[in-house]
């Protein structure tokens, strides 16, 4: 005979009425679950960003480009955004370094920056492209003049010539009271980064995604301290 629903035993079924008792978690448990989770979500949003490259446009050995290499532009870029809390209306020269001003405005979209540069290619970047030729200095937009506190320059070559001449249009360049520069060039030049410019050598050293034969150097006007290794001692 076949039992109705309401006839069929409770011990028939899978489920036991003595199972009741599920652990449950405190409230403070639960609380600390959720931060751990939170902050495991957060971890993997970050490094996930942090995989992420910025897209460059191929080196053109025939200007004299080498990029930098991602820890060497992001080293130099978080710097930028340290300086950058330290004066009134910020503002970034970028001459010469396509590659800072790439991934500076990855890690700090929101800094000032104005990138003077050969390459054409880069007019993609709009009104914060300037074309410049360092064999013609001080050939800039006057808008351009005495109003940046804090300038990043890569001279194209290692030769003294045109260092002087990245020297006329830093000088052009730069706002008058306290500015801070940071020039990125061959170890040959430092004593010429000194004589021109009174820039010292740090610690930290840069280095190109291309392998160079030439030793390339960190030039700053000020003391960094504890960051970017320091000054070189004398």
């Amino acid at each position: 005979m076949e039992l109705s629903r309401e006839e069929t035993p409770q011990n028939d079924t899978l489920i036991d009425d003595d199972d009741d008792d599920t652990p449950m978690l405190s409230s403070q448990a639960l609380e600390a679950l959720k931060e751990f989770l939170a902050e495991q979500s957060r971890l993997v949003v970050e490094a996930s960003q942090e995989e992420e490259e910025v897209a460059l446009v191929a080196e053109d050995w025939r200007l004299s480009q080498f990029w930098y290499d991602r820890d060497t532009a992001e080293t130099i870029a978080r710097e930028v955004i340290i300086l950058c809390r330290k004066v009134d209306s910020p503002a970034v020269a970028c001459i010469a370094c396509p590659t800072l001003y790439a991934y500076l405005k990855k890690i700090g979209p929101e800094v000032s920056a104005q990138l003077l540069e050969y390459d054409k290619r880069f007019e993609k970047y709009g009104t914060e492209f300037t074309f410049y030729d360092y064999n013609q200095p001080d050939d800039l937009p006057l808008s351009l003049k005495h109003s940046f506190p804090i300038i990043v320059a890569d001279p194209p070559y290692l030769s003294k010539e045109c260092l002087e001449k990245v020297t006329e249009t830093i000088s052009f360049l730069s706002r008058p009271g306290q500015s801070y520069l940071l020039l990125l060039t061959g170890e040959v030049q430092k004593e010429r980064a000194a004589e021109l410019l009174g820039l010292r050598p740090c610690g930290f050293q840069p280095h190109h995604a291309s392998k160079l034969g030439n030793e390339f150097r960190l030039f700053t006007n000020y003391n960094p301290g504890t960051r970017l290794d320091g000054w070189e001692a004398e």
